[in-house]
């Protein structure tokens, strides 16, 4: 069972708390990190004790995230601050509001703050510069990541996702086997030998509008996945796609990781890595085999839409497109 006064971060620090009904005291890794008074209605107040300094960012930023993680319901805290937080209003972690010394952060804000959970570089610091490829034109995309990309604890399930890229080597057997389980091949076709899988993730490695991810629940591979720039993409025809729509295609390659509660925690733990890793990311798109009624209504527990129907040379595709502001509206990350 999950430790109910303890949240696990990326950096592997474990944020502690002590918590009453109009107290809260966090500490990280047994220091003391902040203290303070809690107001509960009508909307959550935080004011520090008295005698406590201002509060680092890093501070406001824990305090924030253990109380929307402990509450998924909760939408918006509000600080009360006698010294303005430069540091924290910069980032967009808190933003001014009209009363004289209060400060809020909002749950659909917080969400997009990239760290700790990217684990390298945003690509959406890279510059635009449109080129033509394929007979496609679209942004030049930055070179792809290696190595583990996103990392989160999920409060819920008391397990850690992540998300890594695929390393061929390591990876070839499992994803071998997962190609050749009559469930995953029923989907997805790829049935084939060792070396047919081998050439098929070296063509998607070469590949610069398609990253493959590997994911994990505890560090256990348990998933592949196929994250592409949806504009350079066999999608493009049938919607109109934005320079850096991203698409996703899915496989559950380990049968004891099946079920909705862990499809709703690594889906939307997928959908978050992309919309963080470039911000102007403003969908992200998928096509799964319109008679896949069970993914399709996995989907739409995860804010997806299906905006119609359509046909592809090898199956009747249904278009599932989660916009960025719907996913970060009253998000259910914990």
């Amino acid at each position: 069972m999950p430790n109910l006064n303890a949240l696990a971060l990326p950096t592997g620090n474990s944020l502690e708390a002590d918590e009453t009904g109009n107290r809260l005291s966090l500490s990280l890794e047994g220091q003391p990190l902040i203290q303070l008074r809690l107001t509960r209605a009508p909307e959550m107040l935080l004011q520090m004790e008295e005698g406590c300094d201002r509060p680092a960012k890093e501070a406001i930023w824990a305090t924030n995230y253990w109380l929307f993680a402990r509450d998924p319901d909760c939408q918006r805290l509000t600080w009360q601050l006698d010294e303005t937080p430069t540091e924290a209003l910069l980032s967009g972690l808190l933003i001014a509001t009209e009363t004289a010394n209060q400060y809020c952060c909002e749950r659909t804000l917080f969400w997009q703050l990239p760290q700790p959970w990217l684990r390298q570089a945003l690509t959406g610091s890279y510059p635009q510069q449109m080129v033509i490829s394929g007979g496609k034109r679209h942004p030049l995309r930055p070179v792809k990541p290696r190595g583990e990309v996103y990392r989160r604890f999920d409060a819920r399930l008391g397990m850690w996702i992540s998300l890594r890229t695929v390393d061929i080597d390591l990876d070839l057997a499992r994803f071998n086997r997962w190609q050749n389980s009559p469930r995953v091949a029923s989907f997805w076709q790829e049935e084939g030998s060792l070396e047919q899988h081998r050439e098929y993730l070296a063509k998607l490695d070469a590949d610069p509008h398609t990253v493959t991810l590997i994911g994990c629940f505890d560090d256990q591979p348990f998933a592949y996945f196929e994250a592409y720039w949806a504009k350079e993409d066999r999608i493009a025809p049938f919607y109109e796609a934005g320079d850096y729509d991203r698409g996703i295609h899915m496989l559950v390659g380990e049968e004891n990781h099946r079920g909705p509660h862990k499809v709703a925690s690594w889906l939307s733990a997928l959908t978050h890595y992309l919309f963080l890793d470039d911000p102007r990311t403003q969908r992200v798109v998928a096509e799964p085999r319109a008679d896949n009624g069970k993914m399709i209504g996995y989907m739409q527990g995860q804010r997806f839409h299906c905006e119609k129907e359509f046909d592809f040379p090898h199956k009747r595709a249904a278009l599932m497109v989660l916009g960025r502001e719907r996913f970060f509206e009253r998000c259910e990350l914990v």
